[in-house]
């Protein structure tokens, strides 16, 4: 089918800012990860924080978009059987063959395990319960760590899939078209609120734990997220809807980011003794800064969720040099990059090579290892490809059909 070139754009873009945010990880105070540098950046936490708001939802969103586009050419059947090969089986390969190394340089650094990685992966691959705080998971026997996202996307698929002949016969289309055309409203307001209800009242009911069972806050979002994706994938009025709103969802992006981290600021200086906060509660109370913070964040997801769909649909859908090639490379990178990143800083720091060199080596050395591990080894092997998510042979390129005019059209006001 002719490619929506501004999704597969969007999602490098994604994979890029996800590694950075997995090697800031090593760096920022507070923030718990598998490994960690003595050498912390203070800074790297304010540029994180505003990405993480919305970082994962939009590889769920842009996931539902995938599944969407491709609905018209496939059955709810074959598309079960085929995502559950792409999902599962790489799921299952990187818990067994990708994660350990992760498991093992964070006992390693934890003092809970002294032994060789080979020793361990032994000991790993029995699937045993290991003592808690081994590393994380080893309660489990396993972890898939950042590999999370594939289970989650694997259950929302699944269960779109299965739901899709029954709203059809409830007249399900019907109402996607209407949500389209009069009730467009509807899409902008009630997934902010969704996600203020779910900070308010699901965040301090359930932990966010990346397993799958129980997980209800993240469900809560990041299941919207994927919804509203595989809703809009394929409806022109929402796409032409959002590229006339593209700048009034940039400012609503902006003032919702800047209130929720200048809030957050704020609360930094008066915990430093910097500023006092009499001034400030007197005007309202504690308990309402925080409301306020909430509601800045809700704001800033979805509105910036909103607009990098929108930019992207206006500047980015068109082919560039070597995107087929990076849309190919996202799903074995995603897999690969955060193993090579905790591999790295485990190698690193020991050398105590400063707050410059350590983090940048760090970074050099994982999309080093993604691009020379996808290009030498992943897409030039058959049977390898399917263990990290792609087809037995590259897809030949494809031209244009006349049924592809049934994409949506985008057109800029």
């Amino acid at each position: 089918m002719d490619r929506r070139h501004d999704i597969d754009t969007l999602r490098v873009i994604a994979l890029a800012l996800l590694i950075l945010y997995h090697v800031g990880m090593v760096y920022v105070v507070d923030w718990d990860f598998h490994i960690k540098s003595p050498t912390l950046l203070g800074w790297v936490e304010w540029p994180m924080v505003l990405v993480n708001r919305w970082r994962m939802s939009l590889l769920f969103l842009l996931s539902g978009i995938a599944l969407g586009l491709v609905l018209a050419r496939s059955s709810p059947a074959r598309l079960i059987g085929n995502r559950s090969w792409r999902l599962l089986l790489p799921l299952a390969f990187g818990i067994l063959a990708i994660v350990p190394v992760q498991a093992w340089c964070e006992a390693r650094m934890l003092g809970t395990y002294d032994a060789g990685f080979g020793t361990f992966l032994l000991r790993y691959l029995q699937l045993r319960p290991w003592p808690a705080g081994t590393f994380t998971g080893a309660e489990y026997g396993f972890t898939w760590n950042h590999l999370w996202y594939l289970p989650y996307l694997w259950v929302y698929t699944l269960l779109a899939l299965l739901a899709l002949p029954v709203l059809r016969a409830v007249g399900g289309a019907r109402v996607a078209r209407w949500l389209a055309t009069r009730g467009r409203w509807l899409l902008w307001t009630v997934p902010p609120l969704w996600m203020l209800f779910a900070m308010v009242v699901l965040a301090p009911r359930f932990e966010s734990t990346h397993a799958l069972i129980g997980d209800w806050f993240n469900h809560a979002h990041y299941g919207v997220a994927f919804a509203f994706g595989l809703l809009i994938a394929r409806q022109a009025p929402i796409w032409d809807a959002l590229l006339a709103r593209r700048w009034t969802l940039t400012t609503y992006a902006l003032l919702g980011g800047g209130v929720h981290i200048g809030l957050r600021a704020l609360g930094r200086l008066i915990d430093a003794g910097l500023v006092s906060s009499e001034p400030f509660l007197r005007l309202m109370p504690l308990v309402a800064w925080d409301f306020l913070s909430t509601v800045a964040h809700a704001i800033y997801w979805w509105a910036a969720l909103l607009a990098l769909l929108a930019w992207g649909a206006r500047l980015l859908n068109r082919p560039w040099p070597g995107l087929r090639y990076a849309s190919e490379a996202v799903y074995p990178c995603y897999i690969l990059h955060q193993s090579l990143i905790v591999l790295a800083a485990y190698w690193l720091i020991p050398l105590h090579l400063g707050p410059a060199w350590e983090p940048l080596l760090v970074l050099a050395i994982t999309v080093a290892g993604c691009v020379s591990i996808h290009e030498l080894l992943i897409r030039r092997i058959g049977w390898v490809r399917p263990l990290f998510g792609l087809p037995l042979r590259p897809r030949a390129p494809t031209k244009a059909r006349p049924e592809d005019a049934t994409l949506p059209a985008l057109r800029a006001p």
